[in-house]
Formats: structure tokens, C-alpha cells, sequence
């Protein structure tokens, strides 16, 4: 059977469909395995779907039922052809430097009933404990009275505008669900510059001056034999 023509708008937007959907239900179903992000791969052969997660076996499950489990649904709902997609996990290596895997931490503090400004400063320093350049916490709702307020925790050093923000600011939002009302939260974690490109961005900051140390002059010896003035002949 040939393949249907499909237009690039439709093609864009097919595949942002496909990473929003994908996005939300693996954050609701890998909650608690601390996930991470997602990231879809197309190949000639077939679609690679790489999950990140800071528990990997907790992911794959038993003998890797639950990988399977979560591939067949993923296959039946987007409909994949038998054998053309493929799951993987992929272990976090720093999650103190992952902000949703932050925002899934405090999430769970704040259900488990500790004070919030207890929860948000245990964050704030295992954020800045791990390398981050600053880190924000904001946390919004009615939090101990009945009128509604924001709390927000900051350390560190923060940038809100320009382009740099999109390659070293990395941010989570979640939703607490509690007896007295809904909390929000938001995460903001402040990369550090990393040239390798492991924990941060290669590309350092525009506005950042590296001074040189000057070179040390060259002194040159000056040999003490007189010089020899050429003589003009006379006629």
C-alpha cells in the first residue's frame, strides 16, 4: 500500500500532536518513577520513543513487562504498525539539574503533608548542591490561609529574557492536588555552561568577558660589539 501524501503544515502539527500526547501520558503513568522528558526518534525502519527517568528498572519493570505494557498502548492509540515503534529509557545522570524530576519531588513532599517553605528550601538546596548556576521555586494557592497567595524561593543566579534563556533555563510546571484547594508549581533551574555539553549548554553566555592574562615580553640581548660604519671613498 503507498504511502498518503501529507502536507508539512499537517506533518508539524501530526508530530507535535504526537509528542503532546505521548508527554502527558507518560507523565501521569511514570509519576512516581521520577520521568523526566521524552524524546521521539524517526528512523527509516521504524519509531524510536526514548524515555527519561531518574529509575530506569522501576520503568522497564519485571523482566520488562511494564515497557512492553506501556508499548502496546502507545502503538494501539497512535496507531503504529506491528514491530515499527520502539520504547527505551534512558537513566538521568544529574537530577538535581532536571527540573521536572525536581517539580515531581516537591509534588510528593507537599502530599505527604510537609510545610511548604520546608519542602521548597530542601529542593532549593539539593538544586544548588548539584551544580546549577540558580534556581527558582514558586509555589501558589492557598497554602495556609484562605486567601490565595505565591510563595517564591530564589538562589542563585537567574536570567529571564533574551535567547540564552531557551538553552540554560530549564522549567516544570505541576499541579498539587490537596484538601483545601490546588497548588502550582513552578521550577526554574539555571544550567551551568558545561564545553563538554554533558550537564549544560556548550555555548556560554553572550555577555560573559574572559580577561586573557598578557603574554610576558620577550627581552632581546643586545651583543656589545661596536658596529662597523662603512667608509665612503673619496675621489
Amino acid at each position: 500500500m503507498a504511502a498518503v501524501p501529507v502536507s508539512k503544515k499537517r506533518k508539524f502539527v501530526a508530530d507535535g500532536v504526537l509528542y503532546a500526547e505521548l508527554n502527558e501520558l507518560l507523565t501521569r503513568e511514570l509519576a512516581e518513577e521520577g520521568y523526566s522528558g521524552v524524546e521521539v526518534r524517526v528512523t527509516p525502519v521504524r519509531t524510536e520513543i526514548v524515555i527519561r527517568a531518574t529509575r530506569t528498572q522501576s520503568v522497564l519493570g519485571e523482566k520488562g513487562r511494564r515497557i512492553r505494557e506501556l508499548t502496546a498502548v502507545v502503538q494501539k492509540r497512535f496507531k503504529f504498525a506491528e514491530g515499527s515503534v520502539e520504547l527505551y529509557v534512558e537513566k538521568v545522570n544529574n537530577r538535581g539539574l532536571c527540573a521536572i524530576a525536581q517539580a515531581e519531588s516537591l509534588r510528593y513532599k507537599l502530599v505527604g503533608g510537609l510545610a511548604v517553605r520546608r519542602a521548597c528550601y530542601g529542593v532549593l538546596r539539593f538544586v544548588m548542591e548539584s551544580g546549577a548556576k540558580g534556581c527558582e521555586v514558586s509555589v501558589s494557592g492557598k497554602l495556609r490561609a484562605q486567601r490565595a497567595k505565591t510563595m517564591k524561593f530564589v538562589d542563585g543566579y537567574m536570567i529571564s529574557s533574551g535567547h540564552p534563556v531557551k538553552e540554560y533555563v530549564d522549567y516544570a510546571y505541576r499541579h498539587v492536588m490537596l484538601r483545601q484547594g490546588v497548588l502550582g508549581i513552578k521550577v526554574k533551574i539555571m544550567l551551568p555552561w558545561d564545553p563538554s555539553g554533558r550537564t549544560g549548554p556548550k555555548k556560554p553566555l553572550p555577555d560573559v568577558i574572559t580577561v586573557l592574562q598578557p603574554k610576558e615580553d620577550i627581552v632581546l640581548s643586545v651583543s656589545a660589539t661596536p658596529k662597523v660604519v662603512p667608509q665612503v671613498a673619496t675621489v
